[in-house]
Parts: C-alpha cells; structure tokens; sequence
C-alpha cells in the first residue's frame, strides 16, 4: 500500500507523460508494494483533475476481459478505466498518430445505455434491459508506461491504457443480435489483421458490464443512462502506424473505421 502522497506523485507522472507523450519507467518495478487499491486511486486523482478541468466522464471500458490476457497478468478479474467526452475520436477525422506513444486499436462491441444501471447488485439481466443498443466500436489503446511494460497495477493506474475510441453509425437493438455470437474482422489498409467472435470477451459481453457496474459502484460510481461501455476486445490488439486505415466489420452490427495520419 503506498502513502497518498505516492499516489499524488505517480499520478503526475503519468499526466505529465501522456501531456508530454515522453513515457516513463513501469510503476511496480520502482514501486513493489503498489496494489489494485493504489492503483484505482492513482487512476482517480488523474479522472477528477481532469473533470475539475472541465472534461466529462461519458463511459467507461473495461479491459483484461479474456482468459488469456488475464492469465498473462496473473489476475481473475477485469480491470476498468474511464471514457472521456475529449477522448472520442470519429470516422470522418484522420486521426494524428503523434498524440500518442504507442497506439493500438481494438475491436469491440459497444453497449449504449438506455437507463441507469443499478450497482452493486447488477445482474447480465440488468445489463441487458439497461443496454438501449449495440454499436461497432474501435478503441484506440495507449500506454504511457515504456515499451508496454506493463504490470496489473500500470495499467489500472494509466486509466486501464484507455486513449480512444470511436463508435459507428450502426444502432442495433439487443433483443434483434446474439451478443455472444457477433463475427468481428478488422482490416488495415484492405489487408485482415485480427478475427474474433463477441464471446471472447468473457464468454458473454454482458458480464463483462455487470462486472463493471458493480466495481464502479464500490468507489461510489454508476452506469447512467446514455454512457457508452466497452466491454473488452473480441481480437487481439494491433499497433497502429502512421497511414493505417482501420476497418472493422461486424455480423449483424455493421461497421467502423478509424484512419490514423
């Protein structure tokens, strides 16, 4: 467990980072006795200095949301970051690669809210009469930790490595889409890079945003109506370069794209 006054510094270095797009060394190798605690509150005083600043929470996402990266990590459960009005990206706006450090995208079917949901008891049933519709997202993933280094706590601490995100045009009613049998094929520049199915994500996406709902609730927070939740990626993520032109294509959901200059 670190001092607040541990938390306040590793916070500022990792808003100094992403400001100044200069990475800094991971936190659990200088901090060892760093944990989730520490972690979620680092990510915290960086979320309310930048609501203070006039910024806007508008969803959140969660990562860690397969087996296989949460094997990777040694952990059991997700992780969770926020989603910021000033952070969406859009299909019509090539985005700058050189505003970020080292920029990935993932696949991801997004869930919009239509009603709050309730917290700590939240259920996939909740989840699914909340949910208003799906969309097709990309999200745009970064990490101001060195090379992606990265530990559990690094990337709890750098708002869950969130950067981006985009939504399509596309608005699917839930009770029209089996959301644990979605296709997802992502191509860069005409050329497949990355295939997946929506049940990567925990077997069920749905569970995915109940577990959120009910982790935010523990720090005082809810899912209201209107937020968009990503819910985790259906393929792996891929670095994206300068010139990329991304297109992700979806079974039943339609389409993104997301270009990068």
């Amino acid at each position: 467990m670190l001092s607040d006054a541990v938390r306040s510094e590793l916070a500022a270095e990792l808003a100094v980072a992403e400001r100044d797009r200069v990475p800094i060394d991971p936190l659990v190798a200088r901090h060892p006795g760093i944990d989730v605690v520490d972690a979620y509150e680092i990510q915290l005083i960086n979320i309310r200095q930048r609501l203070a600043g006039g910024a806007q929470v508008v969803g959140h996402k969660v990562g860690l949301s397969s087996k296989a990266m949460q094997e990777m990590m040694g952990v059991d459960e997700p992780d969770y970051g926020h989603l910021l009005g000033e952070m969406q990206v859009f299909e019509d706006v090539v985005v700058d690669t050189s505003r970020y450090l080292y920029p990935r995208v993932e696949v991801e079917v997004g869930f919009v809210l239509g009603k709050d949901l309730p917290g700590a008891e939240c259920t996939e049933a909740d989840v699914l009469d909340a949910t208003v519709a799906y969309a097709p997202s990309i999200e745009l993933i970064d990490t101001r930790i060195k090379d992606w280094k990265i530990g559990l706590c690094d990337t709890i601490a750098d708002n869950a490595s969130s950067a981006g995100w985009v939504l399509g045009p596309e608005r699917v009613d839930p009770n029209l889409l089996d959301i644990k049998k979605i296709d997802a094929k992502l191509t860069r520049s005409g050329e497949v890079v990355a295939e997946g199915r929506s049940d990567a994500v925990l077997g069920d996406p749905t569970i995915a945003v109940a577990w959120l709902a009910r982790k935010v609730a523990s720090f005082g927070v809810r899912l209201k109506a209107g937020d968009v939740v990503l819910p985790g990626s259906c393929t792996r993520a891929i670095d994206a370069r300068p010139g990329d032109d991304f297109l992700a294509e979806f079974t039943g959901l339609g389409s993104v794209r997301l270009q990068f200059s």
